[in-house]
């Protein structure tokens, strides 16, 4: 091991000991900015970089990727459970404090459509009011399709779903500039497109929400 990659894993160690007397927020800002800075070094090392310089490169990256779950987050899970209460929508906290909402097609959208449905527009309706309530947010929105037809018709539909929800939650005073859209096509199914009820699973449209410390 090079020596610069010996120090930042002593250094990731040492900021895993001294988090015991921080707060939640700064345990993760600060678990983040270690991990970086090992990930930075190993990085650095195996490419023939300086690993020292990846060290602090990862480390700054690892503590910007954190997230915190304030008052703000809880409010806003529990109002978005309450909203979608027996639709088939999920609400959770994810492992790195985001919330994920996960939005079935019977709910979202019709078949090859990408127009939102009567039945979305309450949910998106209580989630964009949280979004206001709360400016350290930041939105992804990722449409997804099943395996019917090809990428050249999947892909794009997924990109038009994922934008249309934007541009409702814009429409409704959240700033586009907040809000980031991908669209996944047919890539990362969570059931077999075997079957009529697989591929109604696969067609759906996921939405992150973290929200960043300072305010």
């Amino acid at each position: 091991m090079r020596r610069p990659l010996a120090i930042a894993t002593i250094t990731l160690a040492a900021l895993a000991t001294g988090c015991a007397g921080m707060s939640d927020t700064q345990r993760r800002t600060a678990t983040g900015a270690g991990v970086g800075a090992l990930g930075g070094a190993a990085i650095g090392a195996v490419t023939g970089g300086n690993a020292g310089t990846g060290a602090v490169i990862g480390a700054g990256v690892g503590a910007l990727g954190s997230y915190i779950w304030s008052q703000r987050m809880e409010r806003q899970r529990q109002d978005m459970q309450a909203a979608t209460q027996g639709t088939g929508v999920t609400v959770t906290q994810t492992a790195d404090n985001q919330l994920k909402l996960d939005i079935p097609s019977d709910i979202s959208f019709a078949t090859n459509r990408a127009d939102i449905q009567p039945n979305f527009q309450p949910i998106l309706d209580q989630f964009a009011e949280g979004l206001r309530n709360n400016p350290n947010a930041e939105v992804r929105i990722i449409g997804h399709t099943d395996s019917t037809g090809t990428d050249a018709i999947n892909n794009p539909l997924s990109v038009e779903r994922a934008t249309s929800t934007r541009n409702y939650l814009t429409a409704r005073g959240v700033s586009g500039a907040r809000i980031h859209v991908e669209g996944r096509g047919s890539r990362e199914p969570i059931a077999s497109n075997d079957t009529a009820e697989g591929r109604a699973r696969n067609r759906r449209v996921e939405i992150y929400v973290g929200e960043r410390q300072g305010g």
